[in-house]
């Protein structure tokens, strides 16, 4: 997915490709779309790491296999997303499970995450 601005087209394919790799938890390819300074934010990194932010790709890589490496698939559903160009922002709200989330992910100039910050619910 990196390498291309994104628009809403270019976003249309990003949630879904980010939901099949999530649904495969397949981190290494959720990660590829990530900047290398990227920082991830979540209520769920406070409960693993003691910090509510992730810095760098190589750090959210590590996480993601401390908090989802032993699964070996997902029943994620997107049940819907939004694209802003003005601030090149994407918000996905996703299932999984009980559990109900949004996610707001802001990209670069060539297509990468710069940011992610999710919020849980049910």
């Amino acid at each position: 997915m990196g390498g291309q601005t994104m628009n809403r087209a270019a976003a249309e394919a990003f949630v879904a490709a980010w939901c099949a790799s999530w649904r495969k938890v397949d981190i290494d390819a959720v990660v590829a779309h990530f900047a290398e300074d990227a920082q991830m934010r979540s209520p769920l990194a406070l409960t693993l790491t003691g910090s509510p932010v992730v810095s760098g790709a190589e750090n959210i890589r590590a996480y993601w296999r401390k908090a989802y490496g032993h699964i070996e698939s997902a029943d994620l559903k997107v049940l819907s997303w939004s694209w802003d160009d003005t601030i090149a922002r994407l918000v996905v709200w996703w299932q999984l499970g009980d559990t109900r989330a949004s996610e707001f992910m802001d990209f670069d100039d060539a297509g990468r995450v710069v940011r992610s910050e999710a919020f849980y619910g049910k």
